[in-house]
């Protein structure tokens, strides 16, 4: 047994650890050939994310799903190289919207070189991007162009908030197209240019929605819950920034239905000055043991049942084990 990819994925089967081991490495390779520039400048702004490393979470699905068709097929790596940038390029711009300061233990690219440098180069990515996209057919293009469009919508509904709407519903809505699209687009690409039956096509494209989303509300259990640096990030991130993340957003909705003094309390905490150290400690302390956190958790390991029980038409084989694996290793890093 082997252990490959993002949260120790366990893999068993020679061939297919091989198989995918040897994939990752061509697809850091194509990331890299991808970002250089005849401006060394460019370069190195646009290989700054790259070279910090990453889960390559939607790269290893990519490869997973490439092998139920043939895994060798000439568009399975170009692909994984596709979604891999068009992640990167969000990440660019979502550390300027945010005025986040690190990126994968690292200072981000806002950071470093400002925000229009940062911008552009998300930008560069998402041309980049395009570029080796066009190589893989209309198809592929069409796919990833109506990915992108959920990728900005949901964007976009972020930016302008609820608007009336259930807060709860409006978050989940957000996170399907942010982070849940381009997961889908990973699973579909795999099987697509794999040469994979349509029916596994959609099966794998349900299946990495769904596992999109617990992708990300594991990150939001873990920035509150864990004492290390597991989401990449340091914990109790998203709360520094004002970051309203599901067990927040629990937390409200449980404070309005009860209107319980505790709560009502720790919303307001919430609500003040979280750049002081002190108000922050007290705050992450006490969302830890509060049973938001837990209705969050239980939110997580219901998306990753889902996207596990997606995976029950497919053939048994080596591959849907390891699928099934990161449904395990997504509700594993939800506590």
């Amino acid at each position: 047994m082997s252990v490959i990819g993002p949260f120790g994925l366990s893999v068993r089967d020679r061939t297919l650890e091989a198989d995918t081991q040897a994939g990752l490495t061509a697809v850091e390779e194509g990331l890299l050939e991808a970002t250089k520039s005849d401006v060394p400048f460019i370069t190195e702004a646009a290989q700054h994310l790259v070279r910090a490393g990453g889960k390559r979470f939607r790269p290893l699905l990519v490869l997973l799903a490439a092998q139920f068709g043939d895994p060798y097929a000439p568009g399975v790596v170009p692909s994984a190289v596709v979604v891999e940038l068009t992640h990167l390029a969000t990440l660019y711009h979502d550390d300027v919207m945010d005025e986040a300061e690190v990126r994968r233990g690292v200072p981000s690219a806002n950071a470093r070189w400002g925000n229009s440098v940062a911008v552009l180069t998300g930008d560069f990515l998402f041309a980049r991007a395009s570029h080796v996209l066009a190589d893989l057919g209309p198809e592929a293009v069409r796919v990833q162009a109506e990915a992108f469009e959920r990728l900005v919508t949901g964007q976009i509904l972020e930016t302008a908030g609820p608007r009336g709407r259930d807060p709860i519903e409006h978050y989940l809505d957000v996170l399907a197209g942010k982070t849940g699209s381009l997961i889908a687009v990973s699973g579909r690409f795999g099987a697509m240019m794999s040469g994979a039956d349509e029916s596994i096509v959609n099966i794998l494209t349900q299946y990495g929605e769904r596992l999109g989303m617990a992708f990300q509300l594991a990150d939001d259990v873990l920035d509150i819950a864990s004492d290390s640096h597991e989401s990449g990030k340091t914990p109790g991130t998203d709360l520094r920034e004002g970051i309203a993340t599901l067990p927040v957003l629990h937390l409200r909705a449980q404070a309005e239905a009860t209107g319980a003094p505790e709560d009502r309390e720790l919303c307001e905490l919430l609500a003040g000055d979280l750049t002081d150290d002190a108000r922050h400690a007290e705050v992450l302390r006490r969302l830890r043991a509060h049973p938001a956190l837990e209705q969050a958790r239980q939110d997580t390991l219901r998306y990753a049942a889902e996207a596990r029980s997606m995976l029950a038409p497919l053939p048994e084989g080596s591959a849907k084990s390891a699928l099934e694996g990161l449904c395990d290793a997504v509700a594993h890093r939800a506590g």
